[in-house]
């Protein structure tokens, strides 16, 4: 009889030791990270704590530096061996004094970044509408040694399906045909000023750039239609080469750790304001997912790499290094696929940017995440745009990776401007950031089979043309393709 005890005794032992070992389904393994991130979400929080004690964090300053130390430092704490700082050299545009005067009246005015260190320009102010090619195009020489007026948006009385630029595309356009200054009329209401870069490059430009209110904006231009006017616009700056750091957390793949999966996000903001939503929300978030990975244990069977970017703000400075460094070392063809959270958030969706094998992949995804939550709506899209740190990665032929957002509208307003503070951040949309973009990161770097493949250049510069996006690659000089 005491054998026969000893012998249910160890069946029972090996049975429960099976069922132990039983592999999660997906959706018991998205149902175990969405409790943990719910319960210890830190995304909120840790950006708060950044905002109060860093403040902005523009590329090269020393709040810049104390933010990438305070990224790495949060690395380590939730656990990553593999942290390191990538560092390039940036010439790093800071602003100084700047003054606008219309027909001698001063003008509330803030100055667009790559502006020149000094400048000291008056001339005749000539309404160039949109302040796109075609605005230029009817009229040459319009602006020749004159001041372009141009509204940041496209204008409500325009014809219908103009395709807007982005502002540093306004500003080579206006040096193209020859203005001496720009003036960009900023479209949110209630006298709010934008900055931003004015360079398509990065490097300082050769004319004044600077924003004005949307109300001075419009009056002026009402003004323009019944009298000439004459600005003088004044500013100094400074632009010193420094080191920046993108910072960098490895998860190594479990299984294929020769192919990696990028998610990062912008650290660096404008210095007017903390930079909340530009992009705190992304890059906070980016940190949350990582530590989301280590605290479920997550092993991917391909390598992620979690990724704080400098420098995007001046033109993709960090995200550009990381591509160009990834050609010289021959290791481009590693990285499958690139996952950006820029201005980015509450989740309703995905959007995979790229030629794809399977979409079916990303509407099962999404149905599996919608299981866990009927917010996510899974909706899916196949599209993109530039000026954020997915393009020297797209333009290489990588498949990228964003989220489809449901974010308040009204945070948009103070975009790159002095009121983009943290009082704009709702923690439940950072949540849920972390919750749904932590389970779609898993499902790519753990997928049997990728839903995308790198394109060719033939077929990249296919996607680049379908998006409309060839006539800002030209002009922003990085239509690589002979036509």
């Amino acid at each position: 009889m005491k054998k026969v005890a000893y012998l249910s005794i160890a069946f029972l032992c090996l049975q429960a030791c099976s069922e132990t070992k039983k592999e999660e389904t997906q959706a018991q393994l998205f149902a175990r990270i969405d409790s943990e991130i719910k319960a210890n979400a830190k995304g909120y929080s840790t950006l708060k704590e950044a905002s109060e004690t860093i403040g902005h964090r523009l590329t090269g300053s020393t709040n810049g530096s104390k933010a990438e130390e305070y990224t790495y430092n949060k690395f380590k704490e939730y656990g990553y061996e593999d942290v390191a700082y990538q560092t390039f050299e940036v010439e790093a545009w800071a602003r100084g004094d700047v003054s606008l005067e219309i027909k001698d009246e001063p003008v509330k005015v803030v100055t667009l970044g790559h502006s020149p260190i000094e400048a000291d320009v008056t001339g005749e102010i000539v309404d160039m509408g949109n302040g796109l090619e075609a605005d230029y195009a009817a009229d040459p020489d319009a602006v020749k040694g004159k001041i372009s007026l141009v509204y940041i948006g496209i204008l409500p009385d325009s014809p219908e399906g103009l395709t807007n630029l982005h502002r540093s595309e306004k500003t080579a356009l206006a040096i193209k045909y020859g203005a001496i200054g720009i003036i960009i009329a900023n479209q949110v209401d209630n006298g709010v000023l934008l900055t931003g870069t004015a360079s398509v490059t990065g490097e300082l430009i050769p004319i004044p750039a600077v924003c004005i209110g949307k109300e001075d904006g419009m009056a002026l231009k009402e003004s323009l239609k019944n009298q000439k006017a004459i600005a003088k616009i004044s500013m100094t700056n400074t632009s010193d080469v420094i080191k920046a750091r993108n910072v960098v957390a490895t998860l190594p793949g479990s299984e294929i750790p020769n192919e990696e999966i990028v998610i990062g996000g912008h650290l660096d903001s404008w210095d007017l304001a903390t930079g909340a939503i530009d992009n705190g929300i992304g890059s906070f978030a980016v940190l949350d997912i990582a530590r989301a990975f280590k605290a479920n244990n997550l092993h991917p069977k391909r390598t992620i790499k979690f990724v704080m970017f400098m420098g995007e703000e001046q033109g993709l400075l960090g995200s550009k290094y990381m591509v160009e460094q990834a050609i010289e070392n021959n290791t481009m063809d590693n990285i499958k696929y690139m996952m950006n959270l820029d201005m980015s958030g509450n989740p309703i969706g995905i959007n995979a940017g790229g030629k794809l094998d399977s979409e079916e992949f990303f509407t099962d995804l999404g149905a599996a995440i919608q299981k866990q939550d009927t917010i996510y709506q899974n909706t899916f899209s196949n599209k993109s745009g530039l000026h954020s740190d997915h393009q020297p990665f797209m333009l290489e032929g990588v498949p990228i990776l964003s989220v489809n957002s449901n974010l308040d509208r009204s945070i948009y307003g103070c975009y790159h401007s002095d009121c983009d503070d943290f009082n704009l951040v709702n923690e439940d949309h950072m949540t849920n950031t972390a919750r749904f973009g932590t389970m779609m990161l898993y499902a790519v770097a753990n997928a049997d089979k990728l839903p995308a493949t790198k394109m060719d250049s033939e077929t990249t510069k296919e996607f680049m043309i379908k998006n409309n996006l060839k006539e800002k690659l030209i002009i922003g000089n990085d239509w690589k393709w002979e036509e």
